[in-house]
């Protein structure tokens, strides 16, 4: 092996090196976003279902952390391209992180729009108990649970398994229209809560459908085919 050879081939490890080095540090920061996310879910959760008003505040603050740091990805993961100059799987990767970003950004306004309605509805005695809200809100910490898995282990199993569950959300989102819109029409009086609360089910159901759009760039980026379920 001539020195001009042996030099080349060191380069090329070490920004090979270099690479797996970055690509691991962006994983590991979408985890963190994700899990932000989950967290903000959790306070929206409170600040619904508890009326815990300062639940509220902290889901608005966490949501500007999960801004922040989508902003940050996304000009690390240009940076990255730029000078790394990733090729097959590594370069799908990024790619689908890129515009999983979005989504899961997405999902956390939904989270703390949530959030703000409940502070709001604290102020009133509640329609009724939000028992088919309070299932949605368990489905989207599991599908945060399994999304991060399948995206720290390179899971498309559990990438689907996340998938699947937004009919569950769909089916109950289904089921509260039903339901206020049974008490908007027996009972006028219930009009403003219940629009309020129809916009707080159309928030979680849109915060579901993000976490479907992070999991179809997860199985993108594992098998190289797009995915719908």
């Amino acid at each position: 092996m001539t020195l001009l050879s042996h030099t080349l081939g060191m380069l090329r490890s070490s920004v090979m090196n270099a690479l797996a080095y970055d690509l691991q540090e962006i994983s590991a920061s979408v985890v963190r976003m994700l899990s932000l996310v989950k967290e903000e879910n959790q306070l929206a959760q409170k600040a619904l279902i508890e009326a815990d008003v300062i639940a509220a505040e902290r889901c608005v603050h966490l949501d500007e952390q999960v801004d922040a740091l989508m902003t940050e990805l996304e000009q690390r993961i240009l940076t990255i391209i730029a000078r790394r100059q990733p090729a097959a799987k590594d370069l799908r990767f990024l790619g689908a992180i890129y515009r999983a970003l979005a989504d899961i950004e997405r999902a956390g306004d939904y989270a703390s729009h949530v959030a703000k309605a409940g502070a709001s509805l604290a102020q009133d005695p509640p329609l009724k108990k939000y028992t088919d809200m309070n299932q949605i809100m368990k489905i989207l910490t599991t599908m945060i649970e399994k999304t991060i898995h399948a995206l720290a282990d390179s899971s498309i199993e559990k990438a689907k398994e996340a998938h699947k569950m937004d009919k569950e959300i769909d089916d109950l989102y289904e089921q509260i229209q039903r339901e206020l819109l049974t008490y908007m029409m027996e009972q006028p009086q219930t009009i403003t809560i219940a629009t309020k609360l129809l916009a707080v089910a159309r928030n979680l159901e849109r915060f579901g459908d993000h976490l479907e759009n992070v999991n179809e760039h997860i199985v993108f980026w594992l098998t190289n085919e797009r995915y719908e379920g």
